[in-house]
C-alpha cells in the first residue's frame, strides 16, 4: 500500500507541477524552501549530529499551539535539541519569530522515501510530535524502522475530514500502526481515529493545547504588541470591527456588514486580515469598488490613527495583537464552507465574537462558546450584518460576551500536564546529569 501511495503522490506532483511553477513565479512561493522539502538541510542545521525532538506543525496555528510544549520539553530533556517544521510559508515565518526556544526551524519534507530518510539522518530525532492530524505515511513508517518514537499530539479528526478517513480506513488502519501515542482533543476525535484504525489502548483524550497556548490576557497585550498597537492610535469612542483570517467569498460580506453599521456610526474602523497574503490586493480592491477610503497596514503611519475606512492587514504575525483595539470580532473561513479558524485568540483579550455556520475545525471549541452564551453565530451575511450593528450599538453585550469567552479560556487550561505525561511515557526522562551547555 505504501508503494501505491508513494506513485500516486509523485504522479500528483506532476501533474500539479504547472500550477506550482505559476505559484513561485507569481507570488515567491516555494523558492527558498525546495532544497529543505527534499531533505537538504543547511550544514550548520545540527552540525554535531545531536539527538533531537522532531515537532511537525503545518502552519501558524499549529505552530503557535506547540509553544505550550517547548519550554517544558527543553528544561526536561535538555541533552536534545529541538527542531520544529513546518509546511506553509507563514508557519515558517511566525515560528522564526516567535518560537525563540528551538534550535532550528525548516520546511517539512516531501513525503517521500529519498527525502524522508536524508532528513531524518540530519534531524536524528528520538521522538517525532506531529500537532493536531499531519498523517504521513513514509515518514512514519521510516521512523518506525528507525527506532524513532512518534506521537500524534492536540490531535483531531474533524466530522469534516471524518468520511474522508473512512474511505481509505484500510490503508489507515496499516499508517496508523506506526504511531506510539494519539493525544487526542475530544471524545468524539478519540472515537473517530479509533474508528479508522488507531490501537484504543494508544488514545487518550488530553484536552485542547490550544488553550494552553494561548498568553495571558497581560502578555498577550504586551510584549510584541506595542510596537504594532503603535500604528492603531484609535480613540476609544471609534468603534473597531476586526475581520480576522477572511477567505474567498467571505469579504463582499463583510463590507456590507461594515457599511451597515457605519450608517449608525459613520466613523467605524474596519481592518480586514485576509487568510492568505495573495489576496492582499484583492480584498484592497474589493473595498475600494465600495467607495471606501483605504490603506495598508504597511502604509499606516506610526504613532498616528488610520485615517481611513477600511485597512488592509498585509503583514503576518500581527493579527493576534490587533484583538486587543477590536469592539467586535468576526473570525473568517466560517460564512463559506471552509472548516472555520480559531476563536481562541480574540478570546484571550475578552473580544465578542461572531463567526459563522461553518465550523467543523473548531465544532468542539465553537460548541462550548455557543453553549455557554460566550459566542454569536450567524447563518448568512446578513446575519453578521445584524450582529454587527447590534454589537457596536450595545457595549454592555459586547462586555458580557467578551468576558465570558474569556472565563471559557481559563477554565479549559490544562492540556499541557496531561500530554506531557504521555510524552514520558515514550521519552523517559534520564536521570540526573550535567546540564549540556548551548551557544
Amino acid at each position: 500500500m505504501h508503494a501505491a501511495y508513494t506513485l500516486v503522490i509523485v504522479l500528483l506532483a506532476l501533474v500539479l507541477s504547472p500550477w506550482f511553477i505559476y505559484q513561485a513565479v507569481r507570488y515567491r512561493k516555494y523558492v527558498g524552501s525546495l532544497g529543505q522539502r527534499m531533505g537538504v538541510l543547511p550544514v550548520s542545521f545540527n552540525l554535531d549530529a545531536d539527538e533531537s525532538i522532531w515537532i511537525h506543525a503545518v502552519s501558524v496555528g499549529e505552530a503557535l499551539t506547540a509553544r505550550a510544549l517547548i519550554p517544558d520539553l527543553r528544561e526536561r530533556y535538555p541533552d536534545l535539541k529541538i527542531f520544529l517544521s513546518t509546511t506553509t510559508m507563514t508557519g515558517q515565518q511566525i515560528a522564526r519569530e516567535r518560537l525563540s526556544d528551538v534550535d532550528a526551524v525548516f520546511f517539512f519534507p516531501f513525503d517521500l522515501p529519498p527525502f524522508v530518510s536524508r532528513t531524518l539522518r540530519l534531524v536524528r530525532p528520538k521522538l517525532f510530535i506531529m500537532m493536531e492530524t499531519e498523517i504521513w505515511p513514509n515518514l512514519l513508517r521510516a521512523c518506525r524502522k528507525a527506532g524513532v518514537k512518534t506521537m500524534m499530539v492536540n490531535g483531531r479528526i474533524s466530522s469534516r475530514s471524518y468520511p474522508r478517513y473512512r474511505l481509505a480506513r484500510p490503508f489507515f488502519r496499516r499508517v496508523l500502526t506506526d504511531v506510539d501515542r494519539f493525544c487526542m482533543q475530544s471524545e468524539g476525535s478519540a472515537a473517530r481515529i479509533i474508528d479508522i484504525g488507531a490501537n484504543p489502548a494508544l488514545v487518550s483524550v488530553t484536552g485542547s493545547l490550544k488553550f494552553d497556548s494561548l498568553e495571558s490576557p497581560a502578555a498577550a497585550s504586551g510584549r510584541g504588541a506595542g510596537r504594532v498597537l503603535r500604528f492603531f492610535r484609535v480613540p476609544d469612542s471609534r468603534p473597531v470591527l476586526l475581520a480576522a483570517s477572511t477567505t474567498k467569498g467571505e469579504e463582499a460580506a463583510v463590507l456590507a456588514a461594515f457599511s451597515a453599521v457605519r450608517r449608525t456610526h459613520p466613523t467605524t474602523l474596519l481592518i480586514i486580515a485576509p487568510r492568505k497574503p495573495e489576496r492582499f490586493g484583492e480584498v484592497e480592491g474589493l473595498a475600494r469598488a465600495e467607495g471606501l477610503r483605504v490603506t495598508r497596514r504597511s502604509d499606516l503611519v506610526v504613532d498616528s490613527e488610520p485615517q481611513a475606512d477600511v485597512v488592509i492587514l498585509d503583514t503576518i504575525g500581527e493579527l493576534a495583537h490587533l484583538f486587543h483595539v477590536a469592539t467586535a470580532v468576526f473570525v473568517g473561513g466560517s460564512l463559506v464552507d471552509h472548516g472555520g479558524h480559531n476563536i481562541l485568540e480574540p478570546a484571550v483579550h475578552g473580544k465578542a465574537i461572531v463567526f459563522g455556520p461553518h465550523m467543523q475545525n473548531f465544532a468542539e471549541i465553537a460548541a462550548t462558546f455557543l453553549r455557554q452564551d460566550a459566542a454569536v453565530q450567524v447563518a448568512t451575511a446578513g446575519g453578521l450584518s445584524e450582529s454587527w450593528v447590534r454589537l457596536i450599538g450595545n457595549p454592555a453585550e459586547c462586555a458580557r460576551l467578551g468576558a465570558a469567552a474569556r472565563a471559557i479560556l481559563e477554565s479549559n487550561r490544562g492540556a499541557k500536564p496531561k500530554t506531557l505525561a504521555a510524552i514520558a511515557e515514550l521519552l523517559p526522562q534520564a536521570g540526573p546529569r550535567l546540564v549540556k551547555h548551548r551557544e
